[in-house]
């Protein structure tokens, strides 16, 4: 919201009056307000609930945990970060089964689930996100094009799984999931906040 007038503590009020007006209507859709960042909003929810948060990336590379960690203070709620770019590396690290991905694929519900997991124990967190995608240009089928992208976020007793679809450019893809991700984050701590609250 921008407004202009000769006023100044008048046009706060104003605009004040008209951004609750907004957040009423959408409700957890609004994460902040005014230069207030995903990550960082989620940075605050994850401290108000005690929880430490890690990442298992795939097709991010570790661009997930750049956005976490560039808010200061982030070690106060985040672990870090497995980039389990490989199989080899998924198997090894976040114990997904051999047999996941030779059934269903690194780009799959099944090994985002896995992954999730895996960092949660691995790391001794609460909650984790894993993402596993097709960044692009090239690896993509027609069963899984270019774009596709697998997200599972969860704690030790669930773990919830979307799957998005993204462009062909791969520094877009990745900026594209991250920002997914990070969102899907805060739904997950929104609902768990409001579990509690019932």
């Amino acid at each position: 919201l921008t407004g202009s007038q000769a006023d100044g503590d008048a046009l706060e009020q104003e605009l004040d009056f008209y951004a609750q007006k907004i957040r009423e209507q959408l409700g957890a859709l609004v994460f902040g307000m005014g230069t207030d960042r995903l990550e960082a909003s989620i940075g605050r929810m994850l401290e108000e609930q005690g929880k430490m948060l890690v990442t298992a990336e795939s097709c991010t590379g570790g661009y997930l945990a750049h956005l976490i960690t560039s808010v200061p203070g982030s070690s106060n709620y985040f672990k870090g970060s497995i980039i389990a770019y490989s199989n080899e590396v998924k198997m090894k690290q976040l114990n997904v089964k051999p047999q996941t991905l030779e059934t269903y694929g690194a780009v799959s519900e099944q090994t985002v689930a896995e992954m999730t997991r895996g960092a949660i124990g691995l790391l001794d967190a609460d909650v984790a996100i894993a993402i596993s995608g097709i960044a692009g240009p090239g690896g993509g089928s027609p069963d899984k094009p270019v774009g596709t992208i697998w997200l599972a976020v969860g704690n030790r007793e669930k773990v919830l799984t979307r799957r998005i679809y993204a462009g062909k450019d791969r520094l877009k893809n990745i900026e594209y999931s991250s920002v997914h991700a990070l969102n899907f984050v805060r739904q997950f701590l929104l609902q768990e906040q409001e579990a509690k609250i019932s």
